[in-house]
């Protein structure tokens, strides 16, 4: 089975390749921008036209959460137009589509796990751009999966985790938002996970919205201070609420995911995020 990877070079593109040897029976095609731009919708069609595939992992992703206020444009050219254009070339050629969503596009009042069918009201571009990929997407190909995930990390590229290792190392102390609530993913995880299906059959067997993270739940200075102590850097962290700590983009205050849909379907365990943060670090070396 030929598994193309769309955004090979982010960080669960790279998390995919990385396990490929723990998955001989899936030959995976990693595409990077320099192969395909998925910002330029035009060539996304001729480009899938000319692979032969069974299966479409989109990776590409604007995450640039703050930036994306000043670049409404590309952000919706990469996060939502090249999704459909995507699952519609997938469509075409009868291959499956993988998309990844996030936990942003909620941004509700519930403060309970939140469930696919709850109401989404994305503040911000980069927010708002991830919906519109997902509705486009699941409007374009029935038999999609999408999946809405938070806070993910990896060893690769840059995120919370190796920015808070940079910033304890060098400075020995930190102030970390305390309101902010949700649940730490490991990329790998995800990445696993996707595969798993993949092979096993699973992932053609259901097709839609569902939500996925690590299990588990904590603030972003639990999450500091988790990774200090686990990784045994030094380092002293303060909480603050989010009004000593603005941003361009509003961020979501409880962003929990209810993971009961995912599991029902595809039977599948979820590792908590203490666990996976220890094994993400392992592999940095602490």
């Amino acid at each position: 089975m030929t598994i193309l990877i769309i955004g090979a070079n982010g960080q669960l593109g790279r998390e995919l390749q990385a396990l490929s040897a723990e998955f001989p029976n899936l030959k995976l095609v990693p595409i990077d921008r320099s192969t395909l731009d998925v910002s330029d919708a035009a060539a996304i069609a001729p480009f899938c036209n000319s692979m032969d595939f069974d299966v479409c992992i989109n990776c590409a992703a604007y995450t640039a959460v703050d930036k994306a206020e000043q670049e409404k444009e590309l952000a919706f050219a990469i996060n939502a137009e090249a999704p459909a254009q995507l699952a519609a070339a997938c469509l075409a050629k009868g291959a499956q589509l993988i998309h990844y969503s996030s936990d942003y596009v909620y941004h509700n009042q519930e403060n309970r796990p939140l469930l696919e069918t709850d109401a989404t009201t994305p503040q911000g571009i980069y927010a708002q751009s991830k919906l519109e990929g997902d509705l486009r997407v699941l409007a374009t190909h029935p038999s999609a999966l999408v999946f809405r995930t938070s806070w993910v990390y990896s060893s690769f590229g840059h995120n919370f985790v190796k920015t808070m290792l940079r910033y304890g190392a060098e400075r020995g102390a930190l102030r970390v938002v305390n309101d902010q609530i949700g649940s730490p993913t490991y990329a790998r995880d995800i990445a696993r996970m996707t595969l798993e299906l993949i092979q096993s059959g699973k992932a053609t067997q259901h097709s839609g919205l569902f939500n996925y993270s690590n299990e588990g739940v904590c603030s972003w200075y639990d999450f500091a201070q988790a990774i200090f102590e686990l990784s045994g850097v030094k380092c002293k962290v303060g909480a603050i609420p989010s009004s000593e700590y603005p941003t361009p983009a509003a961020r979501p205050h409880y962003s929990v995911l209810d993971k009961s849909k995912f599991k029902a379907a595809f039977g599948a365990e979820v590792p908590y995020w203490r666990d996976s943060l220890k094994g993400c670090l392992e592999l940095l070396g602490y």
